[in-house]
């Protein structure tokens, strides 16, 4: 009986499907970037060509340059939004049509479920369009200097509003006095909109010589860090800058170097530092990745290069909750060039790497990480024998291999539960452990293995997430218990995890959308400096075991607690501990 049952899973898995979706369309197309939904479904934005003629007009014309004119905005680039579950189904495939559109760069949630859509025009304006969940245009926003922008990059800030990263050439126009000038032949083209879309503030920041904003990422203070592209004669390297959350700028910082340097994406850690991801072009004329990782104020953590046999673009990085890195882009080999997904640890250095594609041009551009810690992926995918690029999303494993599905998983689930895994040698052990602190009330722990704090003094006051003293003395105790215990099962448990929750009460007077993103990030500050006082009161070889062992979570107000039917507004500002099983 065993082995049909392992002969029944090895057919599943010969005939299994990878999730590989192509949307072939006539002419190019291609996907920038990548999102989950609320809904766990996924979203996708680029570009798509339409080449024919739909407006009418009784005009009469008589030359043709007046004809194409009139026609412009019914032909070429179009902003293409996909939608699609799971399973590896569209949802919806619609195409946005724009005047004179050029490109879309970047795919953001808003928290009505919506999207905000950044890219630019041929006719060198930015734009930020903003659309419901099925796609509707609810307001569009045009902007920039007189002269030629480029938007990079749209990034969503906490608060609601919209920074818009980009380039622009200098202005000389007398009609545009906030660019009169420029600080080169192209500057870093910042602009801030509120959520409403009300232009806040637009400044041009720089070197002497050409710069380029490519992306930038809002830090623990609010503040901001952007990373550019700096080019002069036959040099390029990256710039540093750093902003207040008014566009003042605080310092900037230009990393010469004699090689050719590109840089992709910026992004926060959980540590509060930075990543930032480039290429560099080597003595052998081969692109290489480069990683840094820094804090706010210059100083480098990591510096790695990733040493590769073929010529490598790494585009989009993001974090897993354990600390570990996926990033994608793309590798040539000097015949074709294949997709790249690659796994790095906490110290940037590369565990594993596949490539994906098939003969001809095949690139990842864009990833975002799922809640069940899948990832999808956006690209373009080349047909063989074909000349025309098609949109092409993925889903890969932490492995950096494909999803597959097959007739008896043709669902995969959105939601580990971990919950309905326990151990009831290790729930015995437990309560045995901390028989004194459940007998006094001072903790429960359920079979599910999940340890609940009951003592009133345990708990947080309305809007603060620091430990107290009292606080610091049980974890103390409660952490060294609890770690060795653990120990003692180490093969069964994949991790520990620190869950951080939040009353309903604070931020109350705030709309609903800023309330809940408030208490998001009250509930992870409180995990976050659970976490980190139990991680550091542990001795080093202790540390080593535990880095990999510990995650933190926050919930804002979605799990209070209550009594009776109403909110026990003291009891849900808490924290909570799970073990969870491998």
């Amino acid at each position: 009986m065993k082995s049909l049952f392992l002969f029944f899973i090895l057919l599943q898995t010969i005939f299994a499907k990878d999730f590989s979706v192509i949307i072939n369309k006539p002419f190019n197309d291609a996907l920038f970037d990548i999102t989950q939904n609320y809904n766990r479904t996924i979203s996708a934005i680029g570009y798509t060509k339409d080449h024919r003629s739909n407006k009418k007009t009784k005009t009469t014309y008589t030359n043709p340059y007046d004809f194409l004119a009139q026609q412009n905005g019914y032909v070429g680039k179009q902003i293409e939004l996909v939608n699609l579950n799971l399973n590896g189904k569209i949802l919806l495939e619609k195409t946005i049509p724009l005047e004179v559109f050029n490109q879309a760069v970047s795919i953001l949630k808003t928290p009505e479920d919506g999207y905000l859509v950044g890219g630019y025009t041929q006719t060198g304006k930015m734009l930020i369009r903003k659309l419901d969940n099925k796609a509707n245009v609810l307001f569009t926003k045009e902007f920039g200097t007189k002269n030629y922008n480029k938007m990079s990059k749209l990034v969503l800030l906490e608060d609601g509003s919209i920074l818009a990263v980009g380039s622009s050439y200098t202005s000389r126009d007398s009609y545009d006095p906030i660019f009169s000038t420029g600080l080169g032949g192209s500057d870093i083209f910042v602009t801030k909109f509120s959520k409403d879309g009300y232009l806040l503030w637009s400044k041009k920041y720089g070197t002497k010589y050409d710069d380029t904003g490519i992306d930038a990422v809002e830090t623990n203070n609010g503040s901001i860090m952007l990373i550019a592209q700096t080019k002069y004669d036959n040099k390029s390297y990256m710039t540093i800058l750093h902003l207040t959350e008014n566009g003042d700028k605080i310092w900037l910082k230009e990393y010469d170097s004699e090689e050719k340097t590109t840089p992709h994406r910026i992004i926060k850690t959980r540590d509060g530092n930075f990543i930032i991801l480039l290429s560099q072009i080597n003595a052998l004329e081969k692109s290489q990745a480069k990683l840094f990782k820094i804090d706010m104020y210059k100083n480098i953590i990591i510096q790695r290069n990733i040493q590769t046999t073929y010529s490598t673009i790494l585009t989009d990085i993001k974090e897993f909750s354990n600390g570990e890195f996926m990033a994608v882009g793309s590798v040539e080999d000097g015949i074709n060039t294949d997709g790249l997904a690659m796994l790095l640890n906490r110290r940037l250095t590369m565990l594993t790497q596949e490539h994906f594609g098939g003969e001809k041009f095949d690139a990842f551009y864009a990833l975002h990480i799922l809640n069940n810690s899948k990832v999808v992926v956006a690209g373009i995918y080349t047909n063989n024998g074909s000349q025309e690029s098609n949109m092409w999303i993925t889903m890969l494993n932490k492995n950096c291999t494909m999803v597959k599905l097959t007739k008896t998983n043709k669902k995969l689930q959105t939601t580990k539960h971990y919950n309905l895994k326990t151990d009831n040698s290790l729930y015995k052990k437990l309560t045995t452990v901390f028989s004194k602190e459940i007998k006094k009330g001072t903790i429960k722990i359920d079979k599910n293995l999940t340890i609940i704090l009951l003592d009133p003094r345990l708990y947080f006051d309305v809007g603060k997430y620091k430990l107290t003293k009292t606080q610091k003395i049980f974890l103390n105790k409660f952490s060294k218990k609890l770690i060795a215990t653990l120990k003692e099962y180490e093969s069964k448990i994949k991790f520990l995890e620190i869950n951080g929750f939040t009353s309903s009460e604070w931020g109350r007077k705030d709309s609903f959308t800023s309330s809940y993103i408030k208490n998001a990030k009250l509930s992870l500050l409180r995990a976050y400096s659970t976490q980190t006082y139990i991680f550091k009161i542990q001795n080093q070889q202790t540390k080593k075991w535990l880095y990999e062992m510990l995650k933190g979570s926050g919930y804002s107000f979605g799990q209070t607690i209550t009594h009776k039917g109403k909110e026990d507004k003291i009891h849900s500002r808490r924290v909570s501990f799970q073990i969870i099983l491998k």
